[in-house]
């Protein structure tokens, strides 16, 4: 039985996983979880990377305390992006910029102004947003922190440098950048240079399953280990998320379901077009390697929005409870565009949904399950928009969706989703995230050969629930009404 150790941080929490491999099947074993989330400090979010470190270090410690010494190896995951500058003696020069925060606004216009638009996207092939890399850094563009930095790291990476005291960066979480070339797979220095932007702080890119080094002596003994390789599986959540899938074709789509959506198909090359720019997709990078063609969506964080503004409000309302509520509510009363720019910064939800319904001529919401309920129709619709997007592109049909990560919970969304995609949903497992990374790791420990063997695993370890789309013409009117309120419609 091998035991290996997932570090799986997302943007509201992070958790340390085992892994339990017997060769055949994987169980898992949830052993420390830890809140995440932006520090604000006057108009700026940041992120607490050294808190972070401390509670991942928590974790060792506790496998050590539950498990001894027998550690196979340990991986890292995060979300894409964000990145922190590291100085001469390796030390931060500024704490990591959260990717909402406000210091890039109109960082995709003043881009556009230096490199024509679409030349940004044949360099790259990704999805214009104004959070990306790119832009953060464009934002600093008159800082001379970027002068003194010596190496830019991605959030996992930093965690991977901390670990080993190497610094490269893993292929998923470069290809989030935006300055990625993934038709040169190399650094698109050539966009950056353009921009007038530096490039000497850039690192090696590894692919998952590559071995970063070994845990340090130091770290090991403080925390109870032996030495312990330190295996980068996708680092950006969403690659290790799609690895997970327990799929054996390609005819299908995926949503990586969490605070963001993530929605796409994988494919062998990155699909670099007129019509993924119209459509504004992105090629991320994956296992295998594949690329993930997919389009980001706002996802339930419009629900963790709403929640958190009742709290402060006195109202304590469980994500079970909302959903309860949304399920018992008047069906299609309005519709948003779940990305519209209002819903990107944390504030006062619930209000900025009223103001869009207002301002589009639409019923506002009269309670919390009518507003969850259009949050959460909206969502599917969505799903239902990309989805056709993606067959338009492809020229081929798509037969089913895979929907993974912790939005699967939300059973009514998964149905909703059903319902509007007209489209099979099978949903599972829910820790994609931290089983895609374990998988990786098996993989780089050369106990698994390949992707299609690490997907077997999942099949034969954990069973999914299968969402049947329920006929109905209201769905399709609604569409209709939703199609209206998208910029490209």
């Amino acid at each position: 039985m091998s035991k290996l150790l997932a570090f799986d941080l997302g943007a509201e929490s992070g958790r340390a996983l085992v892994g339990h491999f017997d060769g055949k099947r994987l169980a898992l074993e949830e052993l420390h979880r830890f809140a995440n989330g932006p520090v604000q400090i006057f108009d700026r979010l940041y992120w607490d990377p050294l808190r972070l470190f401390a509670e991942m270090q928590q974790g060792l410690s506790l496998f050590a305390r539950d498990h001894g010494k027998d550690l196979a190896s340990i991986g890292v995951d995060t979300w894409g992006v964000d990145f922190a500058l590291l100085g001469p003696d390796d030390a931060l020069l500024d704490n990591p910029r959260n990717y909402r925060d406000p210091r890039t606004a109109g960082m995709l216009e003043e881009a556009f102004s230096r490199v024509p638009r679409e030349e940004i996207f044949s360099h790259t092939g990704v999805q214009f947003m104004k959070l990306n890399s790119l832009y953060q850094l464009l934002a600093m563009r008159d800082s001379p922190l970027l002068q003194s930095a010596n190496t830019l790291l991605l959030m996992a990476d930093l965690f991977n440098f901390y670990f080993t005291g190497n610094k490269v960066c893993e292929f998923s979480n470069a290809t989030t950048t935006q300055f990625y070339d993934p038709r040169k797979n190399a650094w698109s220095t050539e966009l950056l240079t353009g921009l007038r932007l530096p490039t000497h702080f850039l690192p090696e890119i590894v692919q998952p399953g590559t071995e970063v080094g070994t845990l340090l002596p130091s770290i090991a003994s403080a925390n109870g280990l032996n030495a312990v390789p330190v295996i980068a599986p996708a680092t950006h959540d969403t690659g290790s998320a799609v690895a997970a899938v327990p799929t054996e074709t390609r005819d299908y789509a995926y949503i990586s379901s969490g605070t963001w959506s993530l929605m796409g198909v994988e494919l062998d090359e990155p699909l670099v077009s007129d019509k993924a720019l119209q459509y504004n997709f992105t090629n991320e990078g994956g296992v295998g390697p594949s690329y993930r063609f997919l389009k980001n969506i706002m996802g339930l964080w419009l629900v963790q929005e709403c929640r958190r503004a009742w709290q402060r409000e006195g109202r304590d309302f469980s994500y079970e409870q909302l959903t309860a509520m949304a399920r018992d509510a008047v069906p299609f009363v309005a519709l948003i565009e779940p990305d519209d720019e209002r819903f990107i910064t944390p504030g006062d939800m619930p209000a900025r949904i009223r103001a869009y319904c207002e301002e589009t001529s639409q019923n506002v919401p009269a309670d919390e399950g009518q507003m969850i309920r259009i949050v959460l129709e909206s969502l599917a619709l969505k799903y239902r928009y990309v989805f056709e997007s993606l067959e338009t592109i492809l020229g081929r049909r798509l037969e089913c969706i895979h929907v993974v990560g912790g939005g699967i919970q939300n059973r009514l969304l998964c149905r909703f989703t059903a319902s509007a995609a007209g489209r099979q949903v099978i949903a599972g497992p829910l820790e994609a995230t931290g089983i895609g990374n374990l998988l990786l790791q098996l993989i780089g420990l050369g106990q698994l050969a390949s992707l299609a063997e690490a997907r077997q695993v999942v099949r034969d370890s954990f069973d999914p629930e299968v969402y049947q789309p329920e006929q109905s013409a209201d769905w399709d009117a609604a569409y209709d009404r939703f199609r209206r309120l998208l910029p490209l419609a």
